[in-house]
């Protein structure tokens, strides 16, 4: 989309009305003492603030950096989250360091500063990893509710399943008896078909079934193969957690309340010399510095880069660190910002010979005033999808040559290395004009590990964020594979007559092993997955930030619930094991209050 038609789009639909107990400025709080706050109102914070306030005895305030999620018509239409990323009002607009793996490239790093967090500005895939991944959660913590048995009674509590847009029929195309449908979060197949290049995606799954096998669902906990994709959108719109989770039904609840554009520097002690937490201290201007007291306990859900950032702040963290930037260290926990990993994604284009692919509309702006009005006016059409039409999980094979030098990095046999998510429209940008049929290609079980260190003693300062992307030689390996698959895939008889021949640069990457290693080192970049910076590991451990029940390690009064205590990656996209750990990490909480 243009920055002309983002405009038009804002005008055409107005500003939403501003909740009761949503405030903008700190001088309309009721009180300076709650017994919860929660420190990010993301896609964590938000779960855990609407579960705690059931009770009806409990007060909690949730605080916010960034700007209210009303009336922002890119995180409601579906097909407009390019026009939130990378860097809008609506994202932190970081950047990484040079990265080595990637030839020194400094990335953007965006992450929703917006209410709803990432959640409001991601893609909204809904993938929740293998059964495999939390099997290892439950045993490095040592505790059996973080299996995924026991963790799948959460994905249910979050899930609302949502009909797709157009209503088509949804037989064999996901599993019923996998899915919650009695939750909060809405959960779709796609509303809108591109059946030329869809029945060619199933065809070669019947063509290839040993190479490519037809999964029915790929939240069942083994996602192995190709499925229909699935996503947080109802009924035409984004479901974030600010739109779900802090709903019209649960705002209005009076011990519910939540403060914006307050970006929180430190929680700090009860008394000078005690470990007990209970005050948060922020500002909105950066100037002026406000206290919040928690009576009961603070909930840091900032995220993977700002959790351990606040941490750091606040004198939790690498005693020999802290020093350096003349912060008084108050616990020696070497693993804050440690553990750090995400996943690289690589864009592909192939050149269609078709012109049902998104083109028709990003390319014709006659065809996308069209296609926005058919969106306005029924909540159907191209705009209620978002950025893929199915996935593709896969295991590397066994002998791969990696293995010889690597130990296998996945969680288990029942995990892909890699990803492929395939979409009837160019990926990253069209290549050119004409159509396309892409494939973004992740590495989601990496090995490759980075760190989010202070960048000065100034809280308010953005810290020094180092992914370290492609610095192990089995993501470099995966990726290239990856990409081959695709290829793979593609090649297939089902595609002949549609698709023409990779679009450049990526032609002239297939020509050799060493081409398509340098393509993916100047062209990948984050797919904005980032956990394990405050790891939850057993309260034995040598290592962590966060003992099983996400209570921080030495501390008292301090709990963390978001994707930073995640410490190894799922394979998935993170948002909705996200959701699971929030619900989990929020009834914990409930059961220590009861």
């Amino acid at each position: 989309m243009t920055s002309t038609w983002f405009t038009i789009l804002l005008l055409a639909l107005g500003s939403l009305a501003r909740a009761a107990q949503i405030y903008e400025d700190v001088s309309e709080l009721p009180t300076f003492t709650f017994d919860f706050v929660v420190v990010g109102g993301g896609t964590a914070g938000n779960v855990v603030a609407n579960r705690l306030t059931e009770n009806p005895n409990f007060s909690v305030l949730v605080v916010e950096a960034g700007v209210s999620n009303a009336g922002v018509i890119p995180s409601i239409v579906p097909a407009l989250v390019s026009e939130l990323l990378p860097r809008t009002p609506y994202t932190w607009n970081f950047t990484t360091t040079p990265q080595a793996g990637m030839n020194n490239r400094v990335l953007d790093y965006p992450r929703g500063f917006i209410l709803g967090g990432s959640s409001s500005v991601n893609g909204m895939f809904y993938t929740r990893g293998s059964r495999d991944n939390f099997d290892r959660y439950a045993n490095v913590t040592e505790d059996p509710g973080w299996g995924w048995d026991n963790m799948l009674p959460y994905f249910f509590k979050n899930e609302k399943w949502a009909a797709p847009s157009d209503n088509h029929s949804e037989i064999g195309q996901y599993d019923p008896a996998v899915h919650g449908h009695s939750g909060i979060n809405s959960v779709s197949l796609n509303g809108y078909a591109w059946p030329d290049s869809d029945a060619r995606i199933i065809q070669t799954t019947k063509d290839l079934p040993d190479k490519f096998p037809f999964v029915l669902d790929m939240n069942g906990g083994v996602p192995l193969g190709v499925g229909w994709f699935q996503s947080t959108i109802g009924h035409g719109e984004r479901s974030s957690s600010a739109t779900s989770y802090l709903g019209p039904q649960y705002i209005s609840r009076p011990n519910l309340h939540v403060l914006l554009h307050a970006q929180v520097s430190r929680v700090l002690q009860a008394t000078e010399n005690s470990l007990h937490f209970n005050k948060v201290e922020f500002s909105q201007n950066k100037k002026t510095l406000y206290n919040i007291t928690a009576s009961k306990e603070i909930v840091i859900s900032a995220g993977s880069v700002n959790t351990p950032h606040i941490l750091l702040n606040s004198g939790i963290g690498d005693k020999t660190t802290l020093e350096r930037f003349g912060i008084k260290p108050l616990i020696d926990l070497p693993s804050v910002g440690q553990n750090f990993s995400d996943q690289p994604v690589t864009t592909n284009n192939w050149i269609a010979n078709a012109t049902d692919t998104m083109e028709f509309y990003t390319q014709n702006t006659t065809h996308f005033n069209e296609v926005f009005a058919q969106w306005n006016n029924t909540r159907t059409g191209p705009l209620v999808d978002s950025i893929a039409t199915h996935i593709v999980w896969l295991r590397l094979d066994p002998e791969s040559p990696i293995f010889q030098k690597i130990s296998d990095p996945s969680a288990g046999p029942h995990t892909p290395h890699i990803e492929l998510a395939l979409n009837a429209g160019a990926a990253g940008g069209a290549p050119g004009i004409g159509h396309f049929f892409s494939s973004a290609t992740a590495v989601v079980a990496p090995l490759s590990k980075g760190s989010v260190t202070l960048n000065s003693s100034n809280p308010f300062d953005a810290p020094i964020i180092d992914p370290a992307i492609f610095t192990s030689d089995f993501d470099v390996f995966a990726a290239r594979t990856a990409i081959l698959k695709t290829q793979e895939f593609l090649s297939a008889p089902a595609w002949r007559g549609y698709i023409v021949g990779p679009a450049e640069p990526l032609a002239s990457a297939l020509l050799s092993d060493a081409a398509l290693d340098e393509y993916i080192r100047n062209t990948s970049i984050s797919a904005q997955h980032p956990v394990g910076s405050a790891a939850m590991t057993a309260k034995s451990a040598g290592w962590g930030v966060v003992d099983p029940d996400l209570r921080v390690k030495g501390a008292t009064g301090l709990r963390i619930v978001d994707a930073s205590v995640i410490p190894f990656a799922p394979a998935a996209h993170t948002q909705a094991p996200t959701y699971a750990v929030a619900e989990r990490g929020a009834n914990l909480i409930m059961g220590d209050w009861k």
